[in-house]
């Protein structure tokens, strides 16, 4: 049973559904736990996000960015080492699927390989300030010949 956060049943906030929809995929997200991974916070506008991906190497992963979701992705191809014999075995081979969900206006400025580590530069760019304005019309005027109560 999915259980619905109260603040977007509020009949006041009308086309919040897609808000809802990434919330609950950040939601799932928070609950992979590999591989481990930092978010720093370095300026106003600018995140880091640093994952611990040793013994990948730059083909063997994969960034990509659809619909305000950061999808990192690691396969595993064969090494040549699958035969040993292993007394310890505490290096992670598996692969992932790293999801995080950004906020409309968020982007993935680029990404880096370096020493096991994948860093995400991730920031907002200033949007664009603009005012609309709505012109007011009057009952029986020309410009009024739709009615915005039939829409």
């Amino acid at each position: 049973m999915t259980t619905r956060t109260l603040v977007f049943d509020s009949p006041f906030l009308l086309g919040f559904e897609p808000t809802r929809v990434l919330i609950e995929r950040a939601a799932k997200a928070a609950v992979e736990g590999y591989p481990p991974y930092n978010v720093e916070q370095l300026s106003d506008d600018r995140i880091l996000i640093t994952m611990a991906v040793a013994g990948f190497s730059p083909d063997q992963l994969q960034v990509t960015v659809e619909q305000n979701q950061l999808l990192v992705t690691g396969r595993r191809k064969g090494d040549g080492r699958e035969g040993l014999a292993y007394l310890h075995r505490g290096i992670a081979a598996r692969g992932f699927q790293r999801t995080f969900v950004l906020a409309d206006g968020m982007e993935v400025e680029g990404a880096l390989l370096e020493h096991g580590l994948l860093h995400l530069d991730v920031w907002r760019p200033e949007p664009e300030r603009s005012i609309k304005h709505i012109p007011i019309r009057t009952a029986g005027s020309p410009a009024a010949c739709t009615d915005v109560r039939k829409h």
